[in-house]
């Protein structure tokens, strides 16, 4: 889902995003300088008790450097792929 996110949308979006992107400790699965804006795609183990609290914390420390981090499910990209490209572009232009 990750792959297809990036070459089908993102790699040629026209705000430019980098793919896996060093943030403190952390690796951004997205980032976007100009939106400040951070993506993170989500497998099914994000969706336990103990993935949600890591990622909480990351989202909080991420937050820190004033940037947004939006989650997107797998289930989401595989379900419904224009409405996260929707979404996305969406977030991304009331950033800018």
């Amino acid at each position: 889902e990750e792959k297809h996110l990036w070459y089908d949308f993102l790699k040629n979006y026209p705000v430019q995003f980098r793919r896996q992107m060093m943030i403190d400790k952390y690796v951004a699965d997205f980032y976007c300088h100009t939106a400040k804006l951070v993506i993170e795609v989500d497998g099914a183990g994000h969706e336990t008790p103990q993935g949600e609290q890591k990622d909480q914390i990351r989202t909080e420390r991420l937050e820190e450097y004033g940037l947004t981090v939006i989650r997107i499910p797998n289930r989401c990209i595989d379900n419904d792929f224009y409405g996260v490209c929707k979404y996305i572009d969406q977030v991304v232009q009331e950033k800018i």
